[in-house]
């Protein structure tokens, strides 16, 4: 059996790493801080190793979900001299399609495979293993890794070649941008007519306006919590790497991406950069 090394145990990769491990297809997790991998609840038969390589080399394909280009830039060169030859590094985190496709040419030259598969669904996708997920690179290599990707997301799809991936990811995080600024501001200007904002979820909900974000956010953020399901500050940094991919084909515009990463960036000014995308709510509440 293809057994998997989850590497990067924050809020996807934990979830990740516990449903590959009921499914009985994880061999070692790793990350940074060491006490994320020593509270998890994992078969006595995963290795919790103490360094990426480690890790790395007891699994045939390894998951990373990190942060930002430059985590996955540093862990991808940590591990490259552990790889065995013909295994597959997938990389869930969101980054540009420029790193990606980078990534791919360099372990090309070492006959290691490499699948930029970002996922969207947030924590609770993850946790119930409902993830979409989005696939650049070969599919050979995909046809390898689908048994676990299939423990971790409902709807896997193949996008293309290297970097494909990513940039399917960045048309969902400007969606996303642009899902957040109208129900945010939808909700804002309900409040402010006086309506019982329950009966106002309950009937959009179920219309043409209905979504996603407005289910799963809709009353919490009326409520004044924002609890984290897609941190503030990562999608402002998703947001940046969508208008640096744009750029680098000369367009288009993204306006509205624009004004959200300047909503973010006056967010975290005020400390709120850790609080759910939700937070939004904050700059619109009468």
């Amino acid at each position: 059996m293809v057994k998997a090394a989850v590497l990067g145990l924050g809020a996807m990769g934990a979830p990740m790493a516990l449903n590959l491990d009921r499914a009985g297809q994880l061999a070692a997790v790793w990350n940074r801080s060491p006490e994320r991998a020593a509270v998890l609840s994992l078969g006595a038969g995963v290795l919790r190793a103490t360094t990426a390589g480690a890790a790395a080399a007891a699994a045939d394909v390894i998951l990373l979900s990190l942060s930002r280009d430059t985590d996955v830039l540093e862990v991808v060169a940590q591990i490259r001299p552990d790889l065995g030859r013909g295994s597959v590094v997938v990389d869930t985190s969101t980054v540009s399609a420029a790193t990606a496709r980078r990534i791919a040419d360099e372990l090309a030259a070492d006959g290691i495979g490499f699948l930029d598969a970002p996922v969207s669904g947030g924590v609770e996708g993850a946790v119930h293993a409902r993830l979409a997920m989005m696939v650049g690179g070969e599919e050979a290599a995909l046809e390898r890794c689908l048994p676990l990707l299939r423990s971790i997301a409902a709807n896997v799809v193949h996008m293309g070649e290297s970097g494909s991936g990513q940039a399917t990811k960045a048309v969902n995080q400007i969606m996303a941008a642009g899902i957040n600024q109208a129900v945010t501001e939808a909700l804002a200007f309900g409040a402010a007519q006086g309506l019982d904002m329950r009966r106002v979820l309950d009937v959009v909900r179920r219309g043409a306006a209905g979504n996603w974000f407005l289910d799963h956010r809709g009353a919490s953020m009326l409520e004044g919590r924002y609890e984290t399901g897609f941190k503030l500050s990562l999608h402002h940094k998703d947001l940046a790497i969508c208008l640096s991919m744009a750029a680098e084909r000369g367009g288009p515009s993204l306006p509205l991406t624009e004004m959200t990463l300047e909503a973010y960036e006056a967010l975290m000014a005020e400390g709120y950069g850790d609080e759910d995308i939700s937070a939004l709510y904050r700059l619109k509440r009468p």
